[in-house]
């Protein structure tokens, strides 16, 4: 028993190790692992602050109906999303990470802002639209927005056109016959300029939801949101909302003398009550 415990021992500890290589792994000869794959080098975002997007770019809309653009602007923030519907991965990563985020916001689109997801496919039909917009909508469980949730299809020229305004590169790489590109999601003021870039597949909401009160120019949210826009900064760099120490310290100081001034105030107010000299009450001489 013992012996055939031994052996069993010995197999497990063992068989790790088959798998393993028996010597430092090596690169074969050709590029350094340093060097980036040439069609990535095509892939970023070019940050276009305050830039405008072309309104008149021609596109057509999940029920094959021709639209432009501008369409969608000229009363409430849009959030703008380059992506493509049969996209295996990151595509998908990036509309999930969006509809997340839009779950815990309390603003609504149609109400506070619009959602345009447009393909950089030109190959993508209005039918693969329809269908990748109910997956959306299914996720998202929020009732009477389909109005304002669109989702594009367009040809090569249009796609390029607003790609090129809004600083996203991508790159088509026709061995695997996929797009490469980068995950961002755009949000545009009312009247079509480039407001914000938050970075990645995870929008935290309240990133999107202070770059929204931003883009609105303070016309949406609460004076709440106006707060915490005086205590987080937007970082270019990152796509994200930091916290500013100092701007809460001016805060905390302005708070403090508006206290201090406050209970002055109300301090010398009811001293000067209390010096008052009683006033003699009424009396009848009927």
């Amino acid at each position: 028993m013992r012996l055939a415990l031994c052996l069993m021992a010995s197999l497990l500890c063992a068989s790790p190790a088959l798998g393993q290589p028996r010597g430092p792994m090596s690169v074969p000869p050709g590029r350094a692992a340093s060097e980036q794959i040439p069609a990535l080098r095509e892939v970023g975002i070019d940050q276009k602050l305050d830039g405008a997007i072309p309104l008149d770019a021609a596109f057509t809309d999940e029920t094959g109906r021709d639209v432009t653009v501008g369409r969608y602007f000229g009363t409430r923030p849009v959030i703008l999303a380059l992506v493509y519907y049969e996209c295996p991965m990151l595509c998908i990563q990036t509309l999930n990470g969006l509809v997340g985020s839009l779950e815990a916001l309390a603003f609504t689109p149609g109400r506070e802002f619009e959602v345009l997801i447009v393909s950089i496919d030109p190959g993508e039909t209005p039918a693969i639209a329809a269908d990748r917009k109910k997956t959306f909508l299914r996720r998202y469980g929020r009732t009477g927005v389909e109005g304002s949730v669109h989702f594009l299809t367009g040809r090569e020229a249009s796609i390029k056109q607003l790609a090129d305004a809004v600083g996203f590169r991508y790159a088509y790489d026709r061995e695997i016959d996929q797009y490469a590109h980068p995950a961002a999601i755009t949000v545009l003021t009312s009247d079509a300029r480039i407001s914000k870039y938050l970075f990645g597949i995870d929008f935290a909401p309240r990133d999107l939801r202070l770059a929204l009160v931003e883009a609105a120019g303070g016309r949406i949210g609460t004076a709440m949101d106006q707060v915490l826009l005086f205590c987080y900064h937007y970082d270019p760099e990152t796509g994200k909302y930091g916290f500013v120490i100092m701007n809460v310290v001016r805060l905390a100081g302005a708070l403090t003398v508006v206290v201090l001034g406050g209970s002055i105030f109300f301090a010398l107010r009811r001293e000067r009550r209390q010096r008052r000299p009683p006033v003699p009450a009424a009396t009848d001489t009927r």
